[in-house]
């Protein structure tokens, strides 16, 4: 019997590009099982994007939620949780992330996990290795790939990138990330997705979550200004199953 390599693909650049690394490398060797956590808050072409890959990887990706949550909607999260997002991460990402890769495991034998970590992230794959999961397999991070040679090599393959993307966001994390502090970031979510701001702006209000960060304070996004600006949208860690802020 093969040994299982299972890789957590997000809808991400990062994660599409690991996962047909780890095809390449290891296809003829291991099982190699590419697994996605569905989230309806993402962007509608992150769906389109996961139907290219697919293609693009010769195979199938396997859908893993959390029976705790079947509408995989961060909102159901956040109003359970009472809590978007703090020091510790965000409960969307312990819930609809990792609740559902801990019962998938339970499940399915894995011997070695992939994850969309980029030669940028080496110390974002050593924590999850310190207290995650140690058998995990570096494919990008031993190839020297960067984000930006991920967006090449797809590119390159005539895949569209999501378009999440195109419309200025640095990852294809949910619309509205709560792990984002930045008046310029949130101030993006209100121009392009103004009913996505009005909802987060709504529920975090509600909660007494304050997101966005206006000169060092906190504040709540229905505070924020439109004329508020921090500086350039830094990219956020692809939304897979390890999250920290």
């Amino acid at each position: 019997m093969k040994e299982t390599i299972v890789v957590w693909f997000s809808c991400g650049a990062a994660s599409a590009v690991a996962a047909k690394k780890t095809i390449e490398m290891y296809g003829n060797t291991h099982n190699v099982v590419i697994v996605n956590n569905p989230v309806v808050n993402e962007h509608h072409d992150n769906l389109r994007f996961l139907a290219d890959c697919e293609k693009w990887f010769g195979q199938k990706v396997v859908s893993a939620t959390n029976k705790k949550f079947p509408s995989c909607d961060i909102r159901d999260v956040f109003d359970k949780a009472k809590y978007v997002s703090g020091v510790g991460g965000a409960p969307c990402t312990k819930e609809l992330k990792k609740g559902a890769r801990y019962q998938f495991e339970k499940d399915n034998t894995i011997h070695y996990h992939v994850l969309g970590f980029t030669v940028d992230e080496i110390s974002r794959h050593e924590r999850f290795k310190k207290y995650e999961r140690d058998n995990v397999i570096p494919v990008l991070i031993d190839l020297e790939l960067s984000k930006g040679n991920c967006f090449d090599i797809l590119i390159a393959e005539g895949i569209n990138l999501p378009e999440i993307y195109k419309l200025g966001f640095p990852n294809a994390n949910c619309i509205g990330c709560v792990k984002s502090q930045s008046p310029t970031y949130w101030n993006l979510v209100r121009k392009k997705f103004p009913d996505v701001f009005a909802d987060r702006a709504e529920q975090s209000r509600r909660i007494g979550a304050r997101l966005v960060k206006r000169k060092g304070k906190r504040i709540f996004l229905d505070e924020l200004l439109t004329t508020d600006k921090g500086g350039s949208i830094k990219s956020l860690p692809e939304c897979g199953i390890f999250c920290d802020t």
